[in-house]
C-alpha cells in the first residue's frame, strides 16, 4: 500500500459519516443529468437539498448539522475531486458550504492549474523529443484526457506527464529523455521498477520546480490482472491538438479500461480513488448502447471484463446507478462486498469498520474465475513481491525544501499532489 499521510488516522478517528455524505452528494450534483458531465445518458437524480446529510440513494448538500471544513477538504484532496466539489457548489443554494471550505477549494484550482499547466508544456518538449527520435508512443491520464472527459484541462492535479511505449522501444524512449535533461529517478532503476512494475520515473531538474515523466511499458502492477495487448492501446491512439501541436492520446474505449485498472489498483492497494471512479462514470457515460457493447467485447479481448465491470460498479454506487448496459453488467461483480461498504471502500478506505476481502479472492473475481489466468497472475504477483525483497532496499527520505504545503482548512499536502 502506498504511503499513507497524517490525515488518514485523523480521518478515521473522526469517523466523518456527515462529510463522507457531503462529498457524495456534491459529486452526484455534478454528475446530476443536463448539468456537467456525462449528462446526455446518465440517468442520477440531483440530490435534493436538506438539513441533514446522509447516505441515501438521493443524499443531501447541507452545512447543517455543522461540518468539519478540514475533513471535507481532506476527503476531496486524497481523493482528487475537489474541483468536482467547487463545480458543484457553484451550483448549490447559498449556504450550502462553509466559507472556509470554499476558499480551500479555490485555492486548490488555482494549484491545479499551475500544476497542470506546467504539465502540459513539458508534455510539448516530451512530446517533440519522442517524435525527432521515431518513437512511438501515447500519453496516458492528466489534463489532456481531463479536457476529453470534461471539457477541462484542471480538473485534477497532475504532478508528472505519464507515457506509454511499446517494451521494445522502452529503452529507446529512456534516451530521448535523457538528451533533454531527464535522469532516471534512483528509486526506480531496480530490476522490480523495470521489469515488475513496468515503469520507471525519470526527473529533470529546473529551476525551482522539478518534471517528472512516468515512462511505461506495462498499465497495471502485478496481483491485477493486465491488459493482454499493450501494443494496442499504441495502435488505436487518437491526436488532439494543444497549442497548435497534435499530440497522441488513447481512445475513448481504452480511457474507460484505464480508469478501470486504476480503480482496481486503488482497490488492491486500499486507497481512496474517487477521482477515477468519475473518469470510469464520465468516459461511460459518453458511449451509446451499441459503443457499450464494443467496449464490453473489446475488455474481454483484453482480459480485463471484470475489471471493467469493478470501475463501473463503483461508479454506481458512489454516483447513482444509470440504467445502461454497462451498469446492467456491473452488479454482478464482487456481489459478497455489500453496496454500502463498496461506497466506502471508494471513498473512504480509512475506516476501521470496513471489512476487506482478501487480495486473492478479488484477484480469482477479476480473472473471471478462470484458474488457468488465476494462476499465471497469482505466480507473477509472487514473483514480484521477491523480486521487490531482494532488489528494493529501505532507505530513509529526508523531506525536500518545500515539500509541504500549509493549507488554511485542510491537512498539509505534498506539493506533487500525486
Amino acid at each position: 500500500m502506498a504511503m499513507q499521510d497524517g490525515s488518514y488516522e485523523r480521518l478515521r478517528a473522526a469517523g466523518c459519516a456527515d462529510e463522507v455524505a457531503y462529498v457524495q452528494a456534491c459529486l452526484r450534483l455534478f454528475f446530476s443529468p443536463g448539468t456537467g458531465a456525462g449528462a446526455d445518458h446518465a440517468d442520477t437524480p440531483a440530490p435534493t437539498i436538506s438539513a441533514t446529510p446522509a447516505i441515501s440513494a438521493e443524499p443531501a448538500i447541507s452545512a447543517e448539522p455543522a461540518i468539519s471544513a478540514e475533513n471535507v477538504a481532506d476527503i476531496a484532496r486524497l481523493n482528487k475531486i475537489g474541483v468536482f466539489l467547487l463545480k458543484a457548489l457553484k451550483r448549490a443554494p447559498a449556504g450550502a458550504a462553509p466559507p472556509e471550505l470554499l476558499g480551500w477549494l479555490d485555492g486548490y484550482r488555482r494549484r491545479t492549474m499551475s500544476m497542470n499547466a506546467a504539465c502540459m508544456g513539458d508534455a510539448i518538449a516530451i512530446d517533440r523529443a519522442l517524435r525527432d527520435r521515431h518513437v512511438d508512443f501515447v500519453f496516458l491520464k492528466g489534463p489532456l484526457q481531463q479536457h476529453r472527459l470534461y471539457g477541462d484541462h484542471f480538473m485534477k492535479p497532475s504532478g508528472d506527464v505519464d507515457i506509454l511505449v511499446p517494451p521494445a522501444g522502452f529503452a529507446k524512449a529512456r534516451e530521448a529523455l535523457r538528451a533533454i535533461g531527464y535522469e532516471v529517478a534512483g528509486k526506480s532503476r531496480s530490476v522490480w521498477w523495470v521489469r515488475f512494475l513496468g515503469e520507471q520515473h525519470m526527473v529533470r531538474e529546473d529551476g525551482a520546480r522539478a518534471s517528472t515523466v512516468d515512462l511505461h511499458h506495462r498499465l497495471q502492477q502485478p496481483g491485477s490482472p493486465s491488459p493482454r495487448d499493450i501494443d494496442g492501446f499504441l495502435r488505436r491512439k487518437r491526436e488532439v491538438e494543444v497549442a497548435g501541436t497534435a499530440m497522441p492520446i488513447i481512445s475513448a474505449a481504452d480511457t474507460l479500461l484505464l480508469s478501470s485498472i486504476s480503480v482496481a489498483k486503488a482497490f488492491f492497494n486500499r486507497e481512496p480513488c474517487a477521482g477515477y471512479v468519475c473518469d470510469v462514470r464520465a468516459s461511460a457515460s459518453r458511449l451509446s448502447e451499441a459503443e457499450q457493447q464494443r467496449v464490453l467485447d473489446h475488455a474481454a479481448e483484453q482480459g480485463l471484463a471484470d475489471t471493467l465491470l469493478l470501475g463501473l460498479r463503483a461508479a454506481d454506487v458512489l454516483l447513482g446507478a444509470a440504467d445502461t448496459l454497462l451498469s446492467d453488467r456491473a452488479a454482478r461483480i464482487l456481489a459478497r462486498i455489500g453496496n454500502a461498504d463498496l461506497f466506502h471502500m471508494v471513498i473512504a478506505p480509512w475506516l476501521a469498520s470496513l471489512r476487506w476481502p482478501q487480495r486473492r479472492h478479488v484477484l480469482w473475481e477479476l480473472c473471471g474465475r478462470e484458474p488457468v489466468r488465476y494462476l499465471a497472475e497469482a505466480g507473477w504477483a509472487a514473483s514480484s513481491d521477491l523480486s521487490r525483497r531482494i532488489f528494493e532496499r529501505p532507505a530513509a527520505v529526508e523531506p525536500a525544501r518545500g515539500d509541504t504545503i500549509k493549507i488554511v482548512g485542510g491537512a498539509a499536502t505534498h506539493a506533487s499532489e500525486r
